[in-house]
């Protein structure tokens, strides 16, 4: 697998090359949910955006069934609560002491959010376990460009053979690049 490349949704027709793999043990997953935590521009604050669907495109899943998307928008000043939290993890379906786990979680994903400048906090999945644990399966963050200076531990992780490499090129000129369909970008 490593030197190879990988297709996914994410990589496109183009492939990326994988130069990392890691190996974890295997848990066996009872239920799948989708936790995000995004910068919003109607709320101009943080909102949680989840789902008891997870797993799958969390698109497909607003389009074909809103009622299953559940989004709380988080005081920014006041963070968020665990009785907030709990609430959602009610919402979602989690019982017993996995609803304790999973509040817990959502604090903590809040907390990190904030800490480290980030713009997004996905986990999908979010799982309940067979032992009834919670845990992350999946995760994609994104952080504040602007915050490198403040979060130089965070941006030292990045692996731009990863990324789009018009995107680190336009980087290197203090220009952000977004690509298009074809041969047109926006910078």
């Amino acid at each position: 697998m490593i030197g190879h490349k990988i297709f996914t949704k994410q990589t496109g027709a183009h492939g990326k090359e994988c130069n990392k793999v890691f190996i974890v043990e295997r848990k066996y997953v009872r239920r799948e949910y989708y936790f995000a935590i995004l910068m919003d521009r109607a709320t101009q604050g943080p909102v949680i955006v989840a789902s008891s669907q997870g797993g799958v495109d969390i698109e497909t899943v607003a389009a074909e069934n809103p009622d299953a998307i559940v989004k709380l928008p988080v005081d920014i000043k006041r963070g968020l609560s665990l009785e907030a939290a709990q609430g959602l993890a009610d919402k979602l379906g989690f019982v017993g002491n996995a609803r304790e786990e999973a509040a817990d979680a959502f604090v903590k994903l809040y907390k990190l959010f904030l800490a480290k400048d980030a713009t997004q906090i996905e986990i999908n999945p979010l799982v309940e376990t067979s032992d009834h644990q919670v845990m992350c399966m999946d995760a994609k963050f994104g952080f504040d460009d602007n915050a490198n200076f403040r979060q130089q531990d965070v941006f030292s992780l990045r692996d731009p053979t990863q990324e789009d490499p018009r995107e680190v090129q336009a980087e290197k000129w203090n220009l952000n690049y977004i690509g298009l369909d074809g041969r047109i970008g926006c910078l």
